[in-house]
């Protein structure tokens, strides 16, 4: 019996994880705050946009970029920028003497030519959830959070 219900509950959470996923996701307020996309300057205010089921898309008035899920290496959620990509960003003044807490995401990619790239992204808190749960499920790979409560503020 104890089975069965379990088995049930996990059946309600697989489902419901797949609807978020194939809910039409509408474009999610993004700051990109830098990295070795050229194509936008950084700390450029945009949105990210989940909709196309092969490339994750920063559209902004100065600028876009996409990455292909399948090219994403590594993901890392938190309140620092990310350690593992070897990017350098510059955070403006203002962001660091605001007491507004910020949430970080760190996207670690390869280029066409096979060449580590890298970018970081501000992203609402309220949205972390949702975008992790996109990223991870279409990019294959599992985020890494900076600290255990990174991980709380998505998964409460």
């Amino acid at each position: 019996m104890l089975h069965r219900q379990c088995s049930i509950v996990l059946i309600v959470v697989l489902l419901l994880e797949a609807m978020v996923i194939a809910a039409p996701q509408k474009p999610q307020e993004a700051l990109y705050l830098g990295g070795t996309v050229t194509a936008v300057p950084e700390a450029t205010e945009g949105t990210l946009q989940t909709t196309d089921e092969k490339k994750l898309t920063f559209n902004s008035t100065k600028g876009s970029f996409s990455i292909d899920y399948d090219k994403i290496t590594s993901l890392e959620y938190g309140q620092k920028a990310g350690r593992r990509v070897g990017v350098a960003i510059v955070i403006t003044v203002w962001a660091l003497f605001s007491k507004k807490r910020k949430h970080y995401l760190t996207i670690g990619y390869t280029d066409a030519d096979s060449k580590p790239q890298g970018i970081v992204i501000e992203i609402p808190k309220g949205t972390a959830k949702k975008m992790i749960t996109i990223l991870e499920v279409r990019s294959g790979k599992k985020v890494e959070y900076e600290s255990e409560e990174a991980k709380k503020h998505v998964h409460g």
